[in-house]
């Protein structure tokens, strides 16, 4: 069985749209995980510091999911075996 035929990673049956539906789902998911751990932490005594570190996290998941539904990042080299 084809990985990225079960997970429709380079080829998702809307293309582009199910990618950025997907990363966008991914960003908001860290988004508000960022609100609520600095929140649980008690690090949330600045509003706009809060907002501000949470867009940066979204903004790396969201272009991170598409980097790697797209293929664009690449797998380790493999290496080469110890010699026995």
């Amino acid at each position: 069985m084809d990985r990225n035929d079960v997970l429709n990673l380079k080829d998702p049956p809307n293309g582009a749209a199910d990618q950025c539906v997907n990363a966008a789902i991914i960003a908001g998911f860290n988004f508000f995980g960022v609100l609520v751990g600095l929140g649980a932490t008690g690090l949330l005594s600045d509003p706009k510091t809060a907002l501000v570190a949470a867009v940066i996290s979204a903004g790396f998941s969201f272009f991170g999911s598409l980097a790697a539904q797209r293929g664009l990042v690449q797998k380790p080299a493999p290496q080469p075996e110890a010699p026995k």
